[in-house]
């Protein structure tokens, strides 16, 4: 057993070994020998043997057609099925279905989040001072007072509101909720 044992290490690379090379890539191997005598230039292009031109098709050129007279104009064919009243029923269906929605997802500012009611209050009366149009959310769950301004349906109309009501509050934030659309232009 003991004998066995490095003969079989030594066996194992060597067919490895043997395997790889019976799968290399060979360079090809001519048949004949190759010509190494120096030959003309007469000889270097081979013409054919016989003349093959009388095998080519030969074509017709093609016969010129007189142009024939206009034909005469033809007269509209009125539609006999309009798609435009079916059409401007579902717009009226979509208009008043857009009629009776209320809310979307948009964005309000949080101006103040605590616990005294006189600070909300106090600042709620400065921003509605400046900005009437601005509209006010105070949410209470005891014992913390929220404060939301604005109804925004981007972020972009937030941030703008955000940036005017930077100097009048102690905190900022922006979040994304529900908001109430305003119909009334």
């Amino acid at each position: 057993m003991n004998r066995l044992l490095p003969k079989m290490l030594f066996a194992i690379p060597l067919l490895a070994l043997a395997a790889c090379a019976g799968t290399a890539a060979q360079a090809p191997r001519a048949s004949a020998p190759a010509d190494t005598t120096k030959k003309s230039a007469a000889t270097a292009v081979p013409m054919p043997a016989e003349d093959v031109t009388k095998y080519r098709p030969v074509f017709a050129a093609p016969k010129m057609v007189p142009v024939a007279a206009a034909p005469a104009a033809k007269t509209a064919v009125p539609p006999t099925n309009s798609v435009n009243t079916p059409v401007e029923q579902r717009l009226r269906d979509q208009a008043y279905t857009n009629q009776n929605v209320k809310y979307a997802q948009g964005y309000r500012l949080l101006v103040y989040l605590g616990i005294e009611r006189e600070q909300v209050m106090a600042i709620r009366r400065s921003i509605i001072g400046r900005y009437p149009d601005e509209t006010d959310y105070i949410t209470f769950k005891s014992p913390v007072y929220r404060l939301y301004i604005g109804d925004y349906l981007t972020r972009l109309d937030a941030a703008r509101a955000m940036a005017r009501l930077r100097g009048l509050t102690p905190k900022l934030e922006l979040e994304a909720t529900q908001v109430l659309l305003n119909k009334n232009p």
